[in-house]
């Protein structure tokens, strides 16, 4: 059974802009090539905003950059108005998280790059700046340098050096994340009102992003993408226009839904609709490794007595809320939870599970040895090196031999991420001691033994 599933929005019927077709990419090269995107096939229409969403990892910024020209595919094409798409396009601009401007030059000036390199004459090239400056709200500011600007002007220039190529794809990867709340929410606020009062001149928008209240007030069409490769799990119509106001109740709903998505990464996805659960589980692949969530003991516990608090079960899209998590935050602790077996999610919503309903009740050394238990049982990396450990003549075993296996599965960067996770929720438990100096794992205590020779590999993998 494939792990995609596509909803395909029968409303969207303008001409297609940009397609993906069957695209992957991969990183090294031999034994050390990583996947990590796997069939995109992705269509960019005119007259819409496509919100693309996904966990850390899941190639979201790859295939953006992939779709603008900035990088190459290893397989499949890109297609812009049915013609092979390849390298930059002065069709296609591009807004980044960071706002990239000359603190040298005046806001006219770093307007002005955009165009720098264009066919327009002086008189064209003036008269494109000036009315993309003030299109974005920045007119009156034409002579300022960045510095005398706050962050959220400064990243109007941003846009505005993007638009003033006037552009028929605008691509925006997570343009809103280093804003604080208050100017992130009234610069969406003004870019959705321009773009439904047809001021900008972009036919369609590509926006990449982790806040899925974001997504689903912004997004005419939702495409979720999966983990280890990315691949594209869910490509849906938005809300009506109606519908995305934050208290509405289908906006709630239609988080709660993606919260669910995205916290049951290796489950088949059911379409959204109003008697729909969200989704349908198949069982995953069998993989040397989980990939484990980079999150601290302390956040995991803390995430534990949050909901011991809230009588042992809430709404995700609420804890998110309250403790001001955004979910590429905050979908790690779930996973944690769920991989230690300490939680689990349902419909929307995460709990704790009679273990986890013990660890929040339990003392500090009590919940070191359900910690213990917890992770020797379910956590295939700790076993692995547990197992190592046991098996050498000297109760020792090395990082790098360690490293060198899960290379197979990892990049180095992340097998390396992965490692260190794994460090601290072993020392966290007593189950062995680690030697940073040295790089080197050794047996705690005599008392905490690895498991059987065999059994390090047995259980099956989660993403």
């Amino acid at each position: 059974m494939k792990q995609t599933t596509k909803t395909n929005n029968p409303d969207l019927r303008g001409t297609v802009l940009l397609s993906a077709d069957n695209i992957s990419k991969f990183y090294g090269e031999g034994r050390r090539r990583i996947q990590v995107l796997r069939d995109i096939c992705l269509d960019i229409r005119e007259g819409e905003i496509v919100v693309v969403l996904g966990p850390s990892g899941a190639g979201k910024s790859t295939l953006l950059r992939i779709l603008s020209g900035l990088s190459k595919p290893s397989g499949g094409r890109v297609l812009f108005r049915g013609e092979p798409h390849e390298g930059p396009n002065a069709s296609i601009a591009i807004v980044f998280q960071t706002f990239a401007l000359f603190p040298w030059l005046t806001v006219y000036e770093n307007v002005e790059v955009g165009v720098l390199n264009s066919d327009l004459s002086e008189t064209q090239r003036r008269r494109s700046i000036l009315k993309a400056i003030d299109t974005i709200g920045l007119d009156g500011f034409e002579d300022a340098y960045p510095k005398e600007l706050s962050g959220g002007m400064r990243q109007r220039v941003g846009f505005a050096r993007a638009l003033v190529v006037e552009p028929e794809i605008l691509f925006m990867d997570e343009p809103f994340s280093t804003l604080d709340v208050l100017t992130a929410e009234n610069l969406k606020k003004e870019l959705l009102s321009l773009w439904a009062e047809r001021k900008i001149p972009t036919k369609a928008v590509v926006l990449v992003t982790h806040n899925i209240d974001e997504a689903v007030t912004m997004g005419d069409r939702l495409v979720v993408m999966g983990t280890d490769p990315g691949n594209i799990r869910v490509d849906m119509p938005g809300l009506p226009l109606e519908e995305r106001a934050k208290d509405h109740p289908e906006h709630i709903r239609m988080v709660d839904y993606l919260y669910g998505v995205m916290t049951n990464p290796s489950e088949v996805v059911a379409p959204f609709g109003p008697e729909t659960p969200v989704a349908m589980p198949e069982a995953p692949a069998l993989r040397p490794f989980q990939v484990l969530p980079h999150v601290e003991v302390g956040q995991i516990t803390g995430l534990v007595e949050r909901l011991h608090s809230a009588n042992d079960r809430e709404d995700i899209y609420v804890v998110g809320r309250d403790l001001n998590m955004e979910v590429d935050d905050l979908l790690p602790l779930v996973q944690a939870l769920d991989l230690l077996g300490l939680g689990d999610v349902e419909e929307g919503d995460v709990f704790l599970t009679p273990v986890g309903v013990r660890f929040a009740d339990a003392g500090l050394q009590e919940r070191k040895e359900i910690f213990r238990d917890q992770a020797r049982e379910n956590v295939q990396l700790i076993r692995a090196i547990l197992h190592g450990i046991e098996s050498d003549i000297a109760n020792r075993i090395r990082w790098d031999d360690v490293l060198e296996d899960m290379e197979r599965q990892f990049t180095t960067e992340e097998a390396e991420r992965q490692l260190d996770t794994a460090i601290d929720w072993g020392r966290y438990a007593e189950l062995f001691a680690y030697d940073d100096s040295d790089g080197v794992f050794s047996r705690e205590s005599e008392e905490y033994s690895a498991p059987p020779e065999g059994e390090e590999g047995e259980s099956e993998a989660e993403e």
